[in-house]
């Protein structure tokens, strides 16, 4: 019996742990990414500054705490103006390209660069990106397996917000 629970709590274990295929490269490298101490990274290459936690978590203890708000699309946008984080203004939701740019293409649940962006959901997120075809959705990113889709912007989605770096 006790090797039946270890093989199910293992199995748990492994069926919400990231996934990632050893013979592909990387697409969201370490070395692109600058740690700045203050719950944000810096994509050195793109010149945007992201914060590391999802909105409504916290930065806290070299990770993320808490669990992730859902927001509408308006309210995304409503809560990025203005929003101060790091002693920091200019937040706001980023465009498609650049939140896809977070998505690594190797990995799943979540596709993304779990050293930079820990406890990230393997769910969609806004981008501030609307859809040219249909006024009522907004294109979001799946961080469970870097996919693109477009989204109603009633639906209730996570945010990470960015800024261009100073």
């Amino acid at each position: 019996m006790k090797v039946f629970i270890l093989i199910c709590c293992f199995w748990c274990f492994s069926a919400i742990s990231q996934t990632c295929l050893v013979d592909f490269d990387e697409t969201a490298q370490a070395q692109e990414f600058l740690d700045n101490g203050d719950g944000t990274v810096t994509d050195q290459i793109l010149g945007l500054t992201w914060m590391r936690c999802s909105l409504g978590q916290t930065w806290e203890s070299e990770t993320c705490t808490g669990d992730a708000s859902e927001l509408t699309w308006q309210q995304a946008l409503q809560t990025a103006h203005g929003y101060k984080y790091a002693d920091k203004l200019g937040w706001r939701v980023p465009n498609v390209k650049e939140l896809s740019s977070l998505t690594e293409r190797k990995c799943v649940r979540p596709a993304i660069n779990e050293i930079f962006f820990p406890n990230t959901p393997s769910d969609d997120f806004w981008s501030s990106t609307p859809s040219v075809i249909d006024p009522q959705r907004s294109w979001v990113v799946a961080f469970f397996n870097s996919s693109n889709s477009i989204k109603e912007k009633n639906l209730f989605v996570f945010t990470r917000l960015v800024r261009n770096v100073d």
